[in-house]
């Protein structure tokens, strides 16, 4: 089977091409099955011969070997899903979820880290092993090592159901959102649409054998109605279908619905806490993250709620008479968007899709490598030869004096069968194999921009920008490690709510006057960015951040609140309309599910963690308040956060590696400037 299973064979980067659904589940069990052997030869050895590299290389080989075929399948699921690979993907779920019970429950194995974490002292490892074997020993317990036999198989199948829960989720928010369209054939419903939103969907529409447009619910194609169609009704019903994907209401109502998946997921986190000894999973979470409570998370998103609803107010304030003004009395949920656009137009002389212009993919992405060339000295450079998933997907590598560093692939543009939002993951960890030598780290960055049409380039929002910014601070973070030990290089072993501070970091260069000079460059004459459209955009910066602020609030209290309490008997719905009492300004309408599609917390890492967005901002506005201090492009300020906080991944603590770099702990103050949420900025 190995011999023509592209899965099964050594290889550099993936063979994408190759691979096909029947693969998946014969290339895993085949790796599970010689890893259990291996695990059972490796622990029958002498325990005085269990050192560094017998044990802790040796499990790292392994599960390199399955990182090696799973994570190209996990990767082809979120980019390329068809009706075969899901159904392959599925199978393999509940086997890969029992491997690592396997692993963390394995008393030898457990007893093997102990040994070794005790045997030779501190002196003998460095800062990073210290840590991997601190690490391990912590997840052996978070794994359930210390519970009896009876409650360990209840953990293991907890885990299993909750990892095929997990799919499930997503697999019906992909349906949904793919299960709804809208042809039009009359141009004149399209009014106040962009030319570049309109050929889009004429795109669309074309693909799928049809005259016209073709309205979907992938983001551009949404994110283009809610903000520029003059039509009312079209805006409401757009609306309508998107916020009650998978669920009970709407267009498609009980078809997806993930109400029961959501709850189902949230009694068996809880019960899987309570197994191992935490009052809720809040609690369990934050075992592994930089916050030390609930208490303190609480506090902090507390705090931050009643500093920004102020300012919140103010801005639907301005916003309902505006729209008055415009002879709408009764601003509802998807008006927004529209008369913020409009608003934003009269105010600052903006236009979103005149700024488009400015910033072709090609232009933006040198201005960006030639950023980071100044701040990090590392050059990059596109490869044209490689096996891919789809055709629009480009290939970097990093270089650093002439030497390779590493790779990443760019997959930018929204299409079918594609997942939605931004994400970067670790397609291959930096590490040295047990013969010596040093494997490069390889990243994949996936967007859902506006692709080309009719033979121009892909012109990005600003927004768009900061995404991609956003997600190639991720792939600095994993590509640009020192460290040669799997379980900390990169993004391995960062506290989940300090993942994103490199990341949210990288999005200040898109409003630095000298950063914008580099991205941005007319797509037809190459004209810079006017000076005084530039004026116009950094004046407009924080146009409705109250808004903004206090919704990215109302989601992380949402989550945080339902993992720490598991809604004290409350639905998730009545959660939420609680967390709303709190924070919200404007209340979306009765039918609005955004639960049943909030990806991140029921099936991504973010549950009872998406306050790390808020949490890891306060560091990176912080650590980016060094740079407005020293320079925006001062390459020694820029090789010192390489080195403290991107080179050293998960290897010190957070907190640690920030005060390596600024000096202090963390102030909140450059957040709230930034954001213009601070009584100066008002």
């Amino acid at each position: 089977m190995s011999a023509n299973n592209p899965l099964l064979q050594d290889f550099d980067l993936p063979p994408y091409s190759e691979i096909r659904p029947e693969h998946v589940e014969p290339a895993v069990d085949c790796i599970l099955a010689d890893n259990r052997i291996a695990l059972q030869e490796l622990l029958t050895r002498p325990a005085d011969s269990l050192d560094w590299a017998t044990l802790v290389v040796g499990l790292d080989e392994m599960n390199e070997r399955l990182a090696h075929a799973w994570g190209p399948v996990s990767h082809l699921n979120a980019v390329c899903n068809s009706p075969a690979l899901r159904d392959a993907y599925q199978a393999c779920l509940p086997k890969l979820s029992a491997y690592w019970t396997e692993l963390g429950q394995n008393r030898g194995l457990f007893e093997a880290y102990q040994a070794l974490s005790e045997s030779l002292g501190a002196a003998a490892f460095d800062v990073a092993q210290r840590t991997i074997l601190e690490h391990s020993l912590r997840d052996f317990r978070l794994s359930g090592i210390d519970l009896p036999a009876e409650q360990q198989q209840r953990f293991g199948a907890i885990r299993m159901k909750l990892s095929e829960l997990g799919s499930q989720f997503s697999n019906q928010v992909l349906d949904a959102t793919q299960a709804w369209t809208k042809h039009v054939t009359d141009e004149a419903a399209l009014s106040g649409l962009t030319d570049s939103a309109k050929a889009q969907m004429a795109h669309a529409a074309e693909a799928k054998g049809l005259d016209g447009w073709l309205i979907t619910l992938e983001f551009p194609s949404y994110y283009a109605v809610m903000t520029y169609a003059d039509d009312r009704e079209l805006r409401r019903e757009l609306y309508t279908a998107y916020s009650t994907r998978a669920s009970d209401q709407g267009p498609n109502a009980g078809q997806f619905d993930n109400t029961p998946v959501m709850q189902e997921i949230l009694d068996l986190r809880r019960e899987l806490a309570q197994l191992l000894g935490f009052s809720s999973y809040a609690e369990l979470s934050l075992a592994t993250k930089m916050a030390e409570s609930t208490e303190q998370v609480l506090g902090f998103l507390h705090d931050l709620a009643r500093r920004s609803k102020p300012f919140a107010e103010k801005d639907l304030a301005e916003l309902r008479a505006f729209a008055a003004g415009q002879g709408l009395d009764d601003l509802q949920s998807w008006d927004a968007g529209y008369y913020a656009e409009k608003l934003r137009q009269s105010r600052y002389s903006l236009n979103q899709e005149e700024l488009r212009a400015y910033f072709p993919i090609d232009k933006v992405l040198s201005g960006l490598f030639s950023m980071v060339q100044k701040l990090y000295g590392i050059e990059i450079c596109e490869l044209e030869e490689f096996d891919s998933w789809h055709p629009d997907v480009r290939l970097f590598e990093i270089r650093e004096n002439g030497e390779h560093v590493g790779r990443f692939f760019f997959d930018l543009y929204a299409r079918s069968h594609k997942r939605g939002g931004a994400w970067m993951d670790g397609a291959r960890d930096k590490r040295r194999d047990s013969s010596g030598r040093l494997v490069s780290p390889v990243a994949n960055l996936v967007c859902n921009f506006t692709p080309p049409v009719g033979g121009q380039p892909a012109l990005l929002t600003h927004d768009e920008v900061t995404t991609l910014f956003h997600e190639f601070g991720h792939g600095l973070h994993h590509l640009l490690t020192r460290v040669e030990h799997a379980g900390v290089s990169g993004i391995n072993g960062v506290a989940w709510d300090a993942v994103e501070l490199p990341s949210q970091f990288m999005e200040n260069w898109c409003w630095e006057p000298e950063g914008l000079a580099l991205i941005s460059g007319h797509y037809q004459t190459g004209e810079a960015l006017p000076q005084a459209m530039l004026d116009r955009m950094l004046a407009a910066r924080n146009f409705q951040s109250g808004m903004m602020m206090v919704r990215q609030l109302e989601f992380s209290l949402f989550d945080f609140e339902l993992h720490a309490t598991h809604g004290d008997g409350r639905s998730v719905s009545e959660v939420l309309e609680s967390v709303r009492d709190e924070v919200s300004v404007m209340r979306p309408p009765a039918e609005n599910r955004f639960p049943n599609s909030f990806s991140h917390i029921f099936a991504g890492g973010y549950a009872a963690g998406y306050y790390s967005y808020k949490w890891a901002e306060v560091l990176s506005s912080d650590a980016f308040s060094r740079f407005e201090e020293e320079g925006v492009f001062n390459p020694e300020t820029g090789r010192a956060f390489r080195e403290a906080i991107l080179a050293q991944g998960g290897s010190r603590e957070p907190m640690v590696l920030f005060v390596e770099f600024r000096g202090r702990e963390p102030s909140i103050d450059p957040l709230l400037r930034h954001l213009g949420l601070s009584e100066d900025a008002a």
